[in-house]
């Protein structure tokens, strides 16, 4: 089985839909050439049918990417699939992401069907779209809670029918990575024409599970992760891009790659973050502005003395800037020490020791002190240069 795992960023379809957080198609296409540069293999740019804005940034993005495949989601009907047809008229590498719910919850109180009729629904959509679009992707939503052998008869019929890519969304977070990665290991064994598709794997945070999840799936056999960038999404979010990414590069017995450029990471979450004015959150995995900061006295000696004692990413490979040791009434005189002498003040162990005493007075009032209340520390110390 290939090791390369296709990147499926949705933060322009799944993650522009949090409330408040809309893009014009301006924004919609720096954000979708900064995906370019990050080196997402396809980029889900919208749901055409939904808006007439929405329309046209998938038109847009068509035109100003060149390298990712532009995809446009649908549901399971021929004006959806009409309408994405339309939208992705100048992409490149055009992708319909078309669909329909999978569980019996869904079939019986989201569309008040029968499993043969949704079944059939499923393929009828994937037949017409391939009329149009080679590379044609179905969703079988809210797969993470039904039935896994009505599951893989749809998914063996959605492949024989021209799916090239089968998405297998835990659409609510419900799943445990357990039962999860167990899932997309039945369709791997058992649904036989499962060799003719790439299996994709679509992770929600409810439970706070969508990484593990995503990357459950993967070592069972998915090879495509469905993502955004910070984690953005309906509800509690998606898959995080960035923690996918950086696992996999973390993890080399995973035996697993991406051709994502992990330098960028970090000013592309900036971006999404000013762009759609949702912060990150201080203590967010790979991006946060604390993922790479250390108050800890304990801490802080350890990473002062070897960066790896506390920190398992440089920095560097995130796009990040260097570690940071943050002066709280929580850290060390060895943080002191290496905080005074980055602004030229190195200390004897007995002026050290006065000016620690000092310090955590000062820390106490203003919880953090910068390297400007250091210099006022060292002027009433009468500790000058």
């Amino acid at each position: 089985m290939s090791k390369r795992v296709y990147i499926f960023d949705t933060t322009l379809r799944d993650g522009e839909q949090v409330p408040g957080c809309q893009l014009n198609t301006i924004e919609k296409i720096e954000v979708a050439k900064a995906l370019e540069e990050l080196g997402v293999d396809v980029i889900e740019a919208g749901f055409p049918i939904s808006s007439p804005g929405d329309f046209n940034s998938v038109v847009e993005i068509s035109k100003a990417v060149k390298e990712p495949s532009i995809c446009a989601l649908t549901r399971a009907n021929t004006k959806d699939i009409d309408a994405a047809v339309q939208a992705l008229q100048y992409a490149k590498r055009k992708r319909i992401h078309t669909g329909i719910g999978a569980s019996d919850m869904h079939i019986k109180y989201k569309f008040n069907s029968t499993r043969e009729e949704i079944l059939q629904r499923g393929v009828d959509a994937v037949k017409y779209a391939k009329k149009f679009v080679e590379d044609i992707e179905f969703y079988a939503e809210d797969a993470g809670r039904a039935d896994i052998e009505y599951l893989a008869k749809m998914i063996e019929a959605v492949i024989a029918a021209g799916a090239t890519v089968v998405n297998i969304p835990d659409t609510n977070g419900y799943c445990l990575p357990d039962q999860y990665g167990a899932k997309i290991k039945y369709l791997v064994d058992n649904v036989k024409n499962i060799d003719k598709a790439i299996i994709s794997v679509h992770c929600h945070n409810d439970l706070g599970l969508a990484t593990a999840n995503a990357i459950a799936g993967l070592v069972n056999g998915a090879r495509q992760v469905e993502c955004t960038i910070n984690g953005i999404g309906e509800r509690a979010g998606n898959t995080s891009l960035e923690e996918v990414a950086m696992i996999i590069k973390s993890h080399a017995t995973l035996g697993l790659e991406t051709g994502i450029n992990t330098k960028k990471l970090v000013p592309i979450s900036r971006l999404v973050s000013t762009s759609m004015n949702m912060p990150v959150q201080a203590n967010k995995a790979v991006v946060g502005k604390n993922a790479f900061a250390h108050s800890s006295g304990i801490h802080q000696d350890g990473v002062i003395k070897f960066r790896e004692n506390y920190e398992i990413i440089n920095p560097e490979d995130v796009g990040a800037d260097s570690s940071s040791i943050v002066l709280t009434a929580r850290s060390g005189r060895a943080a002191l020490a290496y905080r005074l002498e980055n602004i030229g003040f190195k200390l004897s162990k007995e002026s050290l020791e006065t000016a620690y005493k000092k310090f955590l007075e000062m820390a106490d009032t203003k919880k953090q002190l910068e390297d400007e209340d250091l210099k006022v520390l060292m002027k009433e110390l009468e500790m000058v240069k």
